[in-house]
């Protein structure tokens, strides 16, 4: 029963060991590709739409293709600010 025990305690203390290293691996790696992409604040936003309302075509184009995708949140404000930067 004890040897039961001790044998439980201890697979129970790699499983955790183990689960904390690939966490720890698996966080930075994200971050670190895509450095860039930092939360929008309110006044870039702002700007990004006065320049992008000069050619409402192009616009609209790009908010097609941002639906067509489904993206949502900063990544679909980074995508029209790719898709505006376009030639």
């Amino acid at each position: 029963m004890l040897r039961t025990s001790v044998c439980l305690v201890a697979m129970l203390l790699v499983v955790g060991s183990l689960g904390t290293a690939t966490a720890e691996t698996a966080a930075p790696g994200p971050a670190a590709a895509k450095p860039s992409r930092m939360k929008l604040t309110i006044e870039h936003l702002k700007e990004m739409r006065a320049k992008w309302a000069l050619n409402r075509p192009k616009l609209k184009a790009c908010r097609k293709e941002v639906r067509a995708r489904g993206l949502v949140g900063d990544d679909r404000w980074f995508y029209i600010e790719e898709c505006m930067d376009r030639t």
